[in-house]
């Protein structure tokens, strides 16, 4: 896998990260429902033009909620700075990534597509997983307050809560 960042973007717990992840049964499933709207409330609270719900998957990062950037289902684990956000328990911010070192070689940075400003809280599971995030993006640089940081923890906590529904839904289908 590519690495666009300059520093390791693997977790030292990633099997057991992984098979967490696995056991939800998200990825690629439909990306209606609760999830997408988490991502549309985060986008309309901090008034960005992108939000997301990504799971960060062994080689790449898929989009469960999606506002922004709809045609766009997954981008490779090395170029997407949700790889970055799952390393941490506390939120990752860039306000404006172009005076970030770590992602002067990023192509979402560097290239095309723009990207200044980044926000994300881990999606964690109650026995301390990061599974993915919930990131708010702009192409423009942003300020991003204490009580937006509270704001976005409460979304990456609602997510959660889905995610566990959804696995007992999981569950429940599999013993009726």
């Amino acid at each position: 896998m590519k690495n666009t960042f300059g520093v390791e973007i693997i977790p030292e717990i990633e099997a057991e990260r992984l098979r967490k992840l696995h056991d939800y049964q998200i990825l690629d499933t439909e990306t209606d429902g609760p999830f997408k709207h988490i991502a549309a409330l985060a986008a309309h609270i901090f008034k960005v033009p992108i939000a997301l719900v990504s799971f960060v998957d062994a080689e790449r990062v898929w989009f469960k909620g999606n506002v922004g950037m709809e045609n766009t289902t997954e981008v490779d684990r090395g170029d997407s700075l949700c790889s970055l956000s799952i390393l941490r328990q506390e939120a990752t911010v860039f306000r404006d990534a172009l005076q970030e070192p770590c992602l002067a070689e990023n192509p979402l940075v560097a290239g095309e597509f723009g990207l200044r400003f980044y926000a994300a809280v881990p999606i964690t599971t109650y026995d301390g997983y990061n599974l993915g995030a919930v990131c708010i993006l702009d192409k423009e640089p942003r300020e991003f307050t204490i009580d937006d940081k509270i704001t976005l923890e409460y979304m990456a906590k609602l997510v959660m809560d889905e995610l566990d529904l959804w696995k007992c839904q999981l569950y429940t289908q599999t013993i009726l």
